[in-house]
């Protein structure tokens, strides 16, 4: 059965059998008294998606328990403006895993967005898809947020991941954060296992031959205190769309409050220019297990100011990441697409408008 519920952060006490039934009957019934936002607004409709199996060698888990360590826990930001990425991504999960019903789903959601309806499209494309909806406070944090260089970067949303230990069950320790730009072709479950050492709390694919001092401005630099924040480490840039999270780590290295910290800095003295990556950078550059390439092909996007087509990187590739800001469903829909997105349209629920109307 779905978890259909939606949480705020840290009030985690589920709900008993009956209420689950009566909820998704709410949510599927057509006569249902309950408020339904995609028929009374001009909301996108999504078609559903496959049932997918576990293979028979899957170990089983409770349908109530979402924080079983039997699982794979997917953690991704959830609104209106990405959602047709999201069940992008839901669905190449799915796809190709082999324990597809031990995928446990946490979408983080503003609290000032209808989550009537997100929880509503997912349910409908995905019947049978483990998931929680928690309430991100993005007014409170907002505060912290300086512009960037593009505007979608700006979003307090984007923001989420830094305060996940926060909003997720506190019984949760590992975690693969994922943003709504991407689709897999590979097992998560590989990714999932990624070895975080002794220490770490985060590891991501490194990027060495990156040059991380383009990444935070003049001032940052000039600066002998700022400066010397990398001296002691090998500082690599690293994509903060795919990451994988030992949220007991984090909390217990207190990394919520030290990215907060540079935020606040930034508000005072403009060291950087691109939204939340470079606090992340300031903090675990350097400081991160290292993941296989494969596991983020990004910069699908393009660049931040134009979004132009670009190709992989050499390699396998196991995920393709449109970071950047070109999206494949909008340069579908402008007939503009780029070669790489026709890897991402066979993932796209949106159903055709033909259809809605018939």
């Amino acid at each position: 059965m779905s978890q259909l519920s939606l949480i705020p952060p840290r009030d985690h006490l589920l709900h008993r059998q009956h209420q689950h039934l009566l909820l998704l009957f709410l949510l599927i019934s057509p006569n249902s008294a309950a408020p339904s936002s995609a028929a009374s607004t001009n909301y996108k409709r999504f078609k559903e998606a496959p049932q997918f199996y576990n293979s028979p060698t899957c170990p089983s888990i409770g349908t109530d328990d979402m924080c079983t360590d039997q699982a794979v826990h997917v953690a991704m930001t959830l609104d209106a403006a990405y959602l047709r990425g999201s069940m992008a991504a839901i669905l190449s999960i799915l796809q190709h895993t082999s324990c597809p019903q031990n995928i446990l789903f946490h979408f983080i959601a503003s609290a000032t967005a209808d989550c009537d309806h997100l929880r509503l499209t997912i349910s409908r494309s995905f019947a049978s898809l483990l998931f929680q909806i928690y309430l991100y406070d993005s007014k409170a944090k907002s505060g912290h947020i300086s512009t960037s260089i593009r505007s979608a970067l700006d979003c307090p949303l984007n923001y989420a991941r830094i305060y996940l230990p926060n909003l997720l069950p506190s019984c949760l320790r590992r975690v693969v954060y994922l943003d709504s730009d991407l689709i897999l072709v590979d097992d998560i479950t590989k990714l999932a296992a990624t070895p975080l050492g002794d220490n770490s709390a985060l590891a991501a694919p490194e990027y060495c031959n990156a040059n991380i001092t383009s990444y935070f401005t003049p001032t940052f630099w000039s600066s002998p205190t700022l400066s010397l924040t990398f001296s002691a480490r090998r500082a690599c840039y690293f994509n903060t769309g795919v990451m994988v999270i030992d949220l007991q780590r984090w909390s217990a290295g207190d990394y919520t409050r030290k990215i907060v910290e540079w935020m606040e800095v930034q508000k005072r003295m403009r060291i950087y220019e691109l939204g939340s990556l470079p606090p992340f950078l300031l903090v675990f550059a350097g400081k991160i297990a290292p993941v296989e390439h494969r596991w983020n092909q990004h910069g699908l996007g393009g660049d931040n100011y134009r979004g132009l087509c670009r190709g992989l990187h050499a390699g396998p590739a196991s995920l393709l990441h449109w970071s950047g800001k070109g999206k494949p469903w909008v340069r579908l829909d402008a007939n503009r697409p780029c070669p790489l997105d026709a890897l991402w349209a066979p993932y796209d629920l949106l159903q055709a408008t033909s259809a809605l109307e018939s």
